[in-house]
C-alpha cells in the first residue's frame, strides 16, 4: 500500500486564498479524488476577546486581527453575539463563520472568539482561565462594578492570557503570579522614581 503524497503548499494565484479560508484544495491531477484541504496549524487561535454587561454594552474588548477593522464593526458584531447568545445557557455558538465561547457571570458576559475551524475546547481554556483569574483578582466578585474598579488588573490578565491571538497561558494560578510580579515590579518602579525626587 502507497503513503499518499502529501499536498504541496499553494503558490499565490493558485488557490491559496482558498487554503486560508479553510477552502478546497487545488484541482486533483487526473485520477485522483477531490479532497477538502486540511488547515495549516497557526498559533493565531485567537480573534477576539471581549466582555460585555447585561445590556450588551461593551466594558472590556481586544481584537487580534483585522476581521472587524473598525469600532464601529467591532460594536455591532458585539451587539449581535450578544443578542444571538444572552438567552441561551450554551457555551458554544457559531456566528457569522466564527467559533464563540462564552460565560455568564452576575451581570457580566465573557467572549473568546476564534475562526469557525478552531477547537472550541482550546477556546473555552482560554475563556475557563480568563474566568478563574478574574475571579481570583476581583475577590470572587465578578461583576461590573467589581471588574470597572479594577479595569487595569483587568487588562494585564487579559495580556498575560493572549497576545497579539496567539495563547501564552492558560493555567489561572500562573496567570495572577504573572500579574502579581508586574504588578509588583511596577509599584517598585514608583516609590524609585519618587525618592528620586
Amino acid at each position: 500500500m502507497q503513503r499518499p503524497e502529501a499536498w504541496p503548499r499553494p503558490h499565490l494565484g493558485e488557490g491559496a486564498a482558498a487554503a486560508q479560508a479553510g477552502g478546497l484544495a487545488p484541482p486533483a491531477r487526473a485520477g485522483e479524488p477531490a479532497a477538502p484541504r486540511l488547515q495549516e496549524p497557526s498559533l493565531y487561535t485567537i480573534k477576539a476577546v471581549f466582555i460585555l454587561d447585561n445590556d450588551g454594552h461593551r466594558l472590556l474588548a481586544k481584537y487580534y486581527d483585522d476581521t472587524f477593522p473598525s469600532m464601529k464593526e467591532q460594536r455591532a458584531f458585539e451587539k449581535n453575539v450578544f443578542n444571538k447568545t444572552s438567552r441561551t445557557d450554551s457555551e458554544i455558538a457559531f456566528f457569522g463563520g466564527m467559533t464563540i465561547v462564552y460565560k455568564s457571570s452576575i451581570d457580566l458576559f465573557l467572549y473568546v472568539v476564534g475562526s469557525s475551524h478552531e477547537n472550541e475546547l482550546m477556546l473555552m481554556s482560554v475563556l475557563t482561565c480568563l474566568f478563574e483569574s478574574l475571579n481570583h483578582i476581583l475577590r470572587k466578585n465578578v461583576e461590573k462594578r467589581w471588574l470597572l474598579e479594577n479595569m487595569d488588573g483587568a487588562f494585564l490578565v487579559l495580556d498575560e492570557i493572549v497576545d497579539g491571538g496567539v495563547i501564552l497561558e492558560s493555567d489561572p494560578q500562573q496567570v495572577i503570579q504573572k500579574v502579581n510580579f508586574r504588578v509588583l515590579q511596577s509599584a517598585k518602579e514608583q516609590i524609585k522614581w519618587s525618592l528620586l525626587k
